[in-house]
């Protein structure tokens, strides 16, 4: 497997330092861009270095992830800022990781956005219909319960446990919801 992974400027750079850590793990071919902002977000978080098979620079755009030639399996853009949305949704491609993320869209391959922001203005809304409709795929990493996190670790992983359901690869990151046990359910 070959993925993409864009970072652009949003607090939560720990989510794409786990999901690198786990397309390691599962063996995929990783290829990474980092928007300028992410990296001064990721110096100020304290977040180590991101790592990946490939790593390209955003001003780029003779990266082999600009060309729909170039085969990957999809993108993830995680975190993915609001600035990052809005030129996905709109088409504006003036780096690499938005035409990388432009490339999965005209090439019907999976993307997906991480988007960080809360709360959500009507253009924030608006935008992530955009790119729904284009056929981007929506997450925001929103915290579960369910599951009993027992700190933020937990919860990172949670979310980028999801990101690699999107994608089929198979992960223990997330604690899979089983249910109520023994509770007769009641319908209707």
């Amino acid at each position: 497997m070959r993925i993409v992974v864009g970072v652009s400027g949003a607090s939560g750079i720990a989510l794409a330092e786990r999901l690198l850590e786990a397309l390691k793990k599962a063996k995929a071919e990783t290829h990474l861009v980092v928007s300028e902002t992410a990296e001064e977000i990721r110096k100020h978080e304290g977040v180590g270095n991101l790592k990946a098979d490939h790593v390209y620079n955003n001003k780029d755009f003779f990266g082999r992830i600009a060309s729909g030639s170039f085969r990957s399996d999809g993108m993830i853009v995680i975190p993915c800022s609001m600035k990052t949305l809005a030129g996905i949704a709109s088409g504006y491609t003036d780096n690499l990781l938005l035409r990388a993320a432009d490339v999965c869209l005209k090439e019907r391959r999976k993307l997906v956005l991480v988007a960080r922001e809360t709360p959500l203005s009507a253009i924030h809304l608006e935008n992530m219909l955009r790119a729904s409709r284009a056929g981007a795929v929506i997450m925001p990493p929103v915290m579960g319960f369910y599951y009993r996190p027992k700190g933020i670790g937990d919860m990172v992983d949670h979310t980028v446990g999801k990101a690699l359901d999107l994608f089929g690869i198979e992960n223990k990151l997330i604690k899979r919801w089983e249910g109520k046990g023994n509770r007769r359910e009641r319908h209707g």
